[in-house]
């Protein structure tokens, strides 16, 4: 019995398209490109940020589902793995230009961990061309935004309540750590789920033009 090999346009992602190196060696390098300018732009986008305690508003979780959307889920997830590893070495990456291991005992790390499952699920969606319409692409964005959460709401409340001993009910750390968020997440994914599909509507315009 053979097995189907799966089909390489539904695994496709927009780095796949507009970068095609030829060898081995030059897609280890391209790849190694792409997860690097991957957590520049998640570096960037984190500096657009508005003051709240105790987890500021960002443009983080917008980068986190483009990168991931554009480069795949595995690219993607080591883009932000990247962006954590420099980020806690010392460079100035994280939101308002910080940068040290000290950001591990931040309330707010937690969700620069959970970017890295974002950017693997949004990745894991566009492999599937739920990036190639608009309503799909918002559907697998807005869960993707969601995975920050998961992962820091709990890490959130084991600083503050663990370590900080504030002794915050449950609906206190959702009033800190969700709510203020719900209605950005559903813009940012609304605009990922602009942007995406107008990128891959440019680029079949291009190769069309090619043939």
């Amino acid at each position: 019995m053979t097995i189907a090999a799966p089909s390489p346009t539904r695994r496709r992602v927009l780095a796949d398209v507009i970068a095609r190196p030829e060898g081995r060696a030059r897609a280890l390098a391209t790849d190694a490109a792409l997860v690097l300018a991957g957590a520049a732009v998640v570096a960037v986008l984190a500096q657009v940020s508005i003051p709240l305690w105790p987890v500021p508003i960002t443009g983080q979780t917008l980068a986190v589902v483009v990168v991931g959307a554009a480069l795949g889920a595995r690219r993607g997830a080591l883009a932000l793995t990247t962006y954590l590893l420099v980020g806690l070495a010392g460079l100035p990456v994280f939101a308002d230009f910080t940068g040290t291991v000290a950001a591990i005992a931040k309330p707010s790390f937690g969700f620069v961990l959970g970017f890295i499952g974002a950017a693997f699920v949004a990745g894991w969606f566009a492999q599937r061309a739920w990036d190639r319409k608009p309503w799909l692409a918002f559907l697998g964005f807005a869960a993707a935004s969601a995975v920050p959460f998961v992962v820091g709401i709990p890490y959130m409340a084991l600083i503050l309540n663990g370590v900080l001993r504030l002794d915050l009910s449950a609906w206190q750390l959702l009033e800190a750590g969700l709510f203020p968020f719900i209605v950005g997440g559903i813009v940012k994914a609304a605009l990922a789920a602009a942007l995406i599909p107008a990128v891959w509507a440019l680029v079949r315009r291009v190769d069309s033009t090619r043939d």
